[in-house]
């Protein structure tokens, strides 16, 4: 039996054959390539592609490295269907293409139906090509038959390294998902893994391709976790730097013109000087805030950061956190690297412990520890982290009743209230009035964009008349209602401007008081704190029903926190009916 050549092998085959070396030298030309081209196979071999058949397109393919499959090609004479491929040694470099193609007219095939197909692939290629998210997909045989291009940018391989190769090639850690869907026959989301020589971390959702019950291959799309991470870091160092802002407000912003005011600003300067711990006490509306900025300004510590904590508005479960921080894997949804709490990020600079008398007993022995010592421990440590801040504390609760009452750690109480301070409310500023609302009137004329360059004696005076429970920011707000009702081109702030003014209760005592005892004996005179106790309970439920029983809003007319407006409803048994 004679031995078959290859010659006559590839001359056996009906679709043409032609293959290059590296330099585009014709090697092979088949009997059907001379058919098919109309040149003949011995005249082409040795010669260049170019000059041979330039439409072949052989050259792009040694240049690119690429496979291209079922191509459409207009020759001189012909319509060819081409699939090119090229041709590597054992270290993968090219050393030469090859190309079978085919007449689809001469073969009785319809070209437009083929035509039809490729480019419904070339569509689908571009569409998971344009997405974002890495997406791959396997055969039935758990290789690799198609990565996009995001695949290539976050995996760090390339096409030619994963195509044909097994789904595990491209995980470092974890089990292929490929694998594991068609197996299972089930999708599975979320699950997490690391691909790729750099070891990328990414969420991976993936599901088999069944058709019509058979099981065609698997399909995978991973979201790059390194690029969630960025964006939340991101939205992290902002917050910090919200947290980080400067002080926005000096003494110059502190209007003081009556004694009481003069002197709280006085120890403030004085307490600016040092380092010392102060604590700012005062009704809320006062102005605490504007304080602790202005002694933070003027301090040494300026340049450093002043973080703002409202112990009200953070979750008891979430105060530790927040204050101290925590380490990775401290509990469940914590940030894989930790986190720094406000102590720390205060460093150098003030920390401003704003409504401390809300701080749940079980944590004031760790935030009076860490007054004391300078250092604080994060949740889930063991080491101990020195901390270089300044303390402002700020309430606007009687806080030795507090320590009285046990709500409030004594020794704590000592350690906030080493330089006091009081704020005085409004009600004891009627002296420095004017110029109060003169002072607001400039700083809501530059935010709202007015010109009121005055207020009417008869529209002063109905605003000394008001007792002004929410003080200062009370103030501020009616002042910011009368200028927004006002036309643009008025200048001066009159009573018609004003929005009404509830709670309107006397600021001093009755004007007359009896003459004369009862008839028959002694006046029958409460004690002291059976007085205080009676005029609480009334004014409790006076605040209820004005504010139609929304306790919140009943708090902010009484000035106190939420947290006392429910102690003492409960302390003098007030129900929502009283």
């Amino acid at each position: 039996m004679k031995n078959l050549s290859t010659e006559r092998i590839l001359d056996a085959i009906p679709e043409g054959i032609v293959a290059v070396d590296a330099q585009g030298i014709v090697t092979i030309w088949n009997a059907a390539a001379t058919d098919i081209l109309g040149v003949p196979g011995q005249a082409s071999l040795g010669c260049r592609i170019s000059e041979t058949a330039p439409g072949l397109g052989l050259e792009e393919v040694l240049t690119t490295g690429e496979h291209y499959f079922y191509e459409d090609r207009k020759t001189s004479t012909r319509h060819l269907l081409i699939s090119k491929a090229p041709v590597r040694d054992a270290d993968g470099a090219v050393i030469g293409a090859v190309a079978v193609f085919l007449d689809p007219l001469a073969r009785g095939l319809v070209s437009e139906e083929v035509t039809s197909l490729r480019q419904i692939r070339l569509l689908l290629e571009a569409i998971i090509d344009a997405t974002q998210d890495v997406i791959s997909v396997a055969d039935a045989n758990g290789d690799l038959m198609l990565v996009n291009q995001a695949y290539t940018r976050v995996i760090g391989l390339s096409k030619q390294e994963v195509i044909g190769k097994p789904a595990t090639v491209d995980i470092n850690e974890g089990e292929s998902m490929h694998l594991h869907v068609m197996k299972t026959l089930e999708p599975v989301y979320g699950v997490p893994l690391q691909v790729g020589p750099q070891k990328r971390e990414v969420i991976v959702n993936a599901a088999p391709v069944l058709v019509q019950g058979e099981l065609k291959g698997s399909v995978l799309v991973a979201h790059d976790v390194s690029e969630i991470r960025r964006l939340t870091d991101e939205l992290y160092q902002m917050k910090s730097l919200v947290r980080h802002m400067q002080t926005r407000y000096t003494f110059d912003d502190i209007v003081a013109a009556g004694p009481a005011m003069k002197k709280a600003v006085e120890l403030a300067r004085k307490a600016a000087a040092s380092s010392v711990t102060v604590l700012l006490s005062g009704e809320s509306g006062t102005g605490k805030e504007l304080f602790a900025h202005a002694i933070h300004h003027a301090s040494q510590r300026r340049t450093g950061p002043f973080i703002r904590v409202n112990c009200t508005a953070i979750p008891e479960t979430l105060m530790e956190s927040e204050l101290f921080g925590y380490e990775a894997g401290a509990f469940t949804g914590a940030l894989r690297r930790g986190k720094k709490g406000f102590f720390e990020e205060a460093s150098g600079g003030t920390l401003f412990l704003d409504e401390i008398g809300e701080v749940p007993l079980h944590l004031q022995s760790k935030l009076l520890r860490a007054l004391q010592e300078k250092e604080i421990t994060r949740v889930g440590a063991t080491k101990t982290i020195p901390v270089r801040i300044r303390i402002i504390a700020a309430t606007n609760r009687e806080l030795w009743q507090d320590v009285v009452k046990g709500a409030f750690r004594e020794d704590l109480y000592y350690r906030i209230n080493v330089f006091p301070i009081i704020i005085p409310p409004l009600r004891q500023r009627l002296s420095e009035f004017p110029q109060l609302v003169r002072h607001m009137l400039q700083k809501l004329n530059t935010e709202y964009g007015r010109n009121v360059e005055r207020i009417s004696d008869e529209a002063l005076a109905v605003l000394q008349g008001h007792r002004w429970p929410g003080n200062v920011r009370e103030l501020e707000n009616i002042l910011a209602r009368s200028m927004i009702s006002m036309a643009f081109n008025e200048t001066e702030l009159g009573v018609a401007h004003l929005p009404p003014l509830e709670h309107n209760a006397p600021a001093s005592l009755p004007a007359s008081l009896p003459a004369s005892l009862p008839a028959g004996g002694s006046p029958q005179v409460p004690t002291l704190e059976e007085a205080v106790e009676q005029a609480e309970r009334a004014a409790i439920g006076l605040a209820l029903r004005s504010a139609r029983y929304n306790k919140t809003a009943a708090a902010r007319l009484l000035g106190i926190s939420v947290r006392n407006l429910y102690y003492k409803m409960e302390k003098y048994n007030i129900t929502i009916e009283d």
